[in-house]
């Protein structure tokens, strides 16, 4: 069972939101909040799987309350839900340790997909989004993790984009096996506990920028 808890300051859209997210088998929402604090609360009392959060939360932002419920809970998946399509404020997300960015305009047509695929350990980016952030990696600076090989950069690149492992393979011409080995150096080099703290340092030397 995958539990869900929704927060959004419009009572019309967590309505909404829990119509379709109860549709999903073996989906369960367990909590709604109207703003920041609240869904920090009630987060930490139902400790749901996922939250599906607003960055424009009124008390406290989407921001703030990623950060508070992550150090409280740091195995809760957040998918931040806004209407900003901007790379500085999903830069300031991704640094705090969001798994899933979805425009509020996508929701119709992404919203299950994105749960499911933060749910599961991945990473989820609207479409447009993740055309922007393309374009930085490709602008990114070859030695901003000069600990790594080219090789292994280039997996960093991929998995901050939220590919599996078998994507990364495909998309490199390499065995999964290999993808495996390079993901476990860099997280190696890098001291890195998760895939979650990956992005973040990707983040903040400049591989994902705004």
């Amino acid at each position: 069972m995958t539990r869900i808890l929704i927060a959004d300051d419009h009572a019309v859209v967590r309505i909404g939101l829990r119509q379709i997210l109860q549709t999903r088998s073996g989906w369960e929402v367990v909590g709604e909040a109207a703003d920041g604090l609240e869904a920090v609360n009630q987060t930490l009392l139902h400790k749901p799987d996922v939250v599906v959060l607003d960055y424009s939360l009124p008390v406290m932002n989407g921001i703030e309350a990623t950060a508070k419920i992550l150090k409280a809970l740091p195995k809760t998946r957040i998918l931040a839900f806004t209407m900003h399509d901007c790379e500085t404020i999903l830069t300031q997300l991704l640094q705090e340790g969001v798994q899933g960015y979805l425009l509020k305009t996508e929701a119709d047509q992404y919203l299950i997909e994105a749960v499911k695929y933060v749910a599961s350990g991945r990473y989820f980016f609207s479409s447009t989004i993740s055309d922007h952030i393309r374009e930085r990696f490709l602008k990114a600076p070859r030695d901003s993790l000069s600990v790594l090989t080219d090789r292994e950069r280039d997996v960093v690149r991929l998995i901050a984009l939220g590919n599996k492992n078998k994507d990364v393979a495909e998309a490199l011409g390499i065995s999964i096996k290999t993808v495996e080995t390079h993901r476990a150096a860099v997280m190696r080099k890098l001291n890195m506990p998760s895939s979650a703290s990956l992005v973040r340092y990707a983040v903040r030397n400049k591989i994902v920028s705004a």
